[in-house]
């Protein structure tokens, strides 16, 4: 793309969404130019051919510059597309396979199931202890199975060494009847790739890893082993991960993106240390963190039920998502899109639940929300629905990938040239939600100090603080400023102290100061729940209350 042609397509092919994106060199750098996003029902090339449309008619001139025929200028929306011989930067997300984990004991199973949740993979697990072998195995070879990962400790426990037994023919067998299968032995059950390999010469190769994932280590060398099983190079979550890297190593920045799609979820955080041609430090995409699901569950329903800001009939919300799942793009306004944020903040929590690792990591630099799911509500909305499930003490700005460049450029395998991309491209596709200061060691409904905010051509503006709630001050995008903290008590934020002094980046909410608890307490009563989740929300959504 460096020295190639002056433009090119970004698309981004989701479950629900296709969103495309115009990026074009002006004045010796990248610049994103235009992007729209449609239903994924919507060929690409009328996607396309729209946003040429709407080059065309904002700036003629560019638009022949970067060799768009005039001919087409009054463009038909799909039309003059077949003219425009730009490359195309895909990416796109493909329905999940269904990953089968069976363990010898049930501490096993809930150990490797826990380690394989952020593999991109749909899984259903089983132990040897509640299934017979019988069970298992039709199990395995229905036919929307595709891996299945048979595990147990490095060392076998006494509870695991009688499943083990059981666990060689069982392998065999798979192999056998099911050579197109993937299978992953782990820990003790390595010993049965001979009989895996036996059972199918010339199919699919065994993965053996003799970690059991009880460790950091093991739990990541696991998830990347299955997440390569899918062997989907263009996947869109797998280039957000990647291009997380490389926002690290150009901004030298600690970076983690949160990314929740209409069928599943990703997280990923980098850093500069880990060098330019390192992996991120984690990565992990969690099916079970999508916005919705063709037969929502009881548990499904008590998440959404549990960050509803308003009250929800319960068998209503069963169908509200049900024709979430078959419309996505049904009912986008009022009352959809207030469903739509509810139900986006409790796939998120799912997406951080199923992500404990993260835990351990420091407040980043930069939070990058993705994700179609947000498309539709106000910025301030989001970074607050962000906020209230993304919880740690410190100073963190976010940005929005409006856009969805991040999955396609993501795709590139050269780091150079992605980085070279990002470069330019940074400050246009990264839209700036505000900065986020989250102290800990606050008491709720207590006085605890003032917030001053100074910024360039204006005098300061000072806030008083009362713990347990959201106080924004005022720096648009663009802007930047300081922001200082004069508390009562100390408090952990980065450090511990009672005075603290930052500099803070605009954004479309300002500088978002959240004296709430770290992580979010709510009461188990629903209607304070409720009072308290809208008097957060109304002030960055006034409408979804009306």
């Amino acid at each position: 793309m460096t020295d190639g042609p002056r433009a090119f397509f970004c698309i981004d092919r989701g479950t629900a969404t296709t969103a495309a994106s115009i990026v074009g060199r002006v004045a010796g750098r990248w610049r994103l130019l235009g992007s729209a996003a449609l239903p994924s029902s919507v060929s690409s090339d009328a996607v396309l051919g729209l946003l040429i449309g709407r080059l065309q008619a904002a700036d003629p001139e560019l638009a022949r510059e970067l060799g768009v025929p005039a001919a087409h200028a009054d463009g038909d929306p799909a039309g003059g597309i077949a003219d425009v011989h730009w490359p195309r930067v895909e990416a796109r997300t493909e329905p999940a396979g269904t990953l089968v984990v069976i363990a010898a004991t049930e501490r096993r199973r809930v150990v490797l199931q826990a380690a394989a949740a952020g593999s991109g993979w749909q899984i259903e697990s089983v132990s040897l202890e509640r299934m017979d072998a019988l069970d298992v195995l039709s199990m395995i070879l229905a036919r929307r199975v595709g891996a299945v990962l048979l595990g147990a400790g490095a060392q076998a426990s006494r509870d695991e060494r009688d499943g083990l037994a059981v666990l060689g023919p069982l392998v065999a067998a798979i192999a056998a009847r099911r050579p197109d299968m993937a299978i992953v032995l782990t820990g003790a059950a390595a010993q049965f790739q001979p009989a895996a390999d036996a059972g199918r010469p010339s199919g699919s190769p065994v993965t053996v890893l003799r970690d059991d994932g009880e460790t950091s280590a093991g739990r990541e060398a696991l998830r990347r082993a299955l997440d390569d099983l899918r062997g989907v190079p263009d996947d869109s979550r797998r280039g957000i991960v990647r291009a997380t890297a490389t926002l690290a190593n150009i901004l030298d920045r600690t970076i983690e993106t949160v990314e929740v799609g209409a069928s599943g979820g990703m997280r990923a955080a980098a850093s500069r240390r880990l060098g330019p041609d390192a992996a991120p430090s984690r990565g992990a995409i969690v099916i079970s963190g999508g916005l919705a699901r063709e037969e929502p569950d009881d548990e499904l329903l008590d998440g959404i039920i549990g960050w509803s800001s308003v009250p929800i009939d319960r068998p209503r919300l069963r169908d509200r998502l049900r024709e979430l799942w078959l419309a996505p793009w049904a009912e986008a306004h009022g009352e959809g899109a207030l469903l739509r944020l509810t139900a986006a903040r409790a796939a998120l929590q799912r997406l951080v639940e199923a992500t404990p690792e993260f835990d351990e990591l420091a407040s980043p630099d930069i939070l990058v929300v993705a994700g179609g799911v947000w498309a539709l509500a106000p910025a301030p909305a989001v970074a607050v629905a962000v906020l209230d499930v993304v919880r740690r003490p410190g100073v963190s700005q976010l940005v929005f990938d409006h856009a969805r460049v991040l999955g396609p450029i993501g795709t590139i395998t050269d780091e150079a040239e992605r980085s070279a991309l990002l470069s330019d491209l940074v400050d246009d596709v990264l839209l700036p939600l505000g900065t986020a200061v989250i102290p800990q060691g606050l008491r709720a409904g207590r006085f605890v100090g003032r917030a001053i905010m100074h910024r360039s051509g204006g005098p300061p503006v000072e806030q008083e603080l009362v713990a347990g709630g959201l106080v924004t001050l005022g720096l648009p995008p663009g802007e930047t400023g300081t922001a200082e903290l004069d508390l009562r008590d100390g408090v952990v934020l980065g450090g511990r102290g009672r005075r603290f002094a930052m500099e803070v980046a605009g954004g479309m909410a300002g500088v978002i100061v959240d004296l709430r608890d770290v992580p979010l307490r709510l009461p188990d009563r629903l209607e304070r729940r409720r009072e308290l989740l809208s008097g957060w929300q109304q002030p960055f959504w006034s409408p979804l209350e009306s």
